[in-house]
């Protein structure tokens, strides 16, 4: 029986999450699987996944060959790299302790790299909201300079029709007076 390690879809329409499983190649990508190994959420940023290493890694090691979606999780989740140092272990090339500590290295640089995504990405937020709010406040400040100008026109014209009214009825008094 071939093996594979893939995503199996779950979740609403145009919202997936995906259940990483091993099944047998054979079976439908939602049917009959021989084991949940985790689940990937893509719709977050940075995308969640929860994977259980060691069960992931034990498929691996059997033979079970990931999909291509699948060896992108593992690779970054770091249970191909674990998988090439334990071959390098069985060669000889060098000792588990050994191993141990170039997956370790391996392991705090990576979560390094996610810890700085997800602060800029933060900061990147913030930055946009500022840069929004900014925007809205000279928007409202222009509404309120060309309400403004408004008013003063009309006041003007207001007054200028005022003073026109009473220019026009004092000369007619004025007349009415001489006769």
């Amino acid at each position: 029986m071939a093996v594979k390690i893939r995503l199996a879809r779950h979740g609403k329409k145009a919202a997936p999450f995906y259940h990483i499983v091993a099944a047998d190649s054979r079976a439908p990508r939602d049917g009959k699987f021989i084991e949940k190994l985790g689940t990937y959420n893509p719709i977050t940023n940075p995308a969640t996944i929860e994977l259980n290493f060691e069960r992931a890694l034990y498929w691996l090691m059997k033979g079970a060959q990931p999909t291509d979606t699948c060896r992108a999780i593992l690779s970054y989740k770091g249970v191909l790299y674990k998988k090439h140092l334990l071959g390098g272990v069985a060669k000889g090339a060098f000792s588990e302790s050994d191993a141990e500590a170039k997956f370790n290295k391996w392991m705090e640089e990576k979560q390094g790299k996610i810890a700085s995504k997800v602060t800029k990405l933060a900061t990147d937020a913030r930055s946009a909201e500022k840069a929004r709010l900014a925007a809205e406040t000279k928007v409202n400040e222009d509404r309120a300079k060309a309400i403004a100008e408004k008013k003063a026109a009309a006041e003007a014209a207001a007054a200028e029709a005022a003073a026109e009214a009473a220019a026009a009825e004092a000369p007619a008094e004025g007349e009415t007076a001489a006769e």
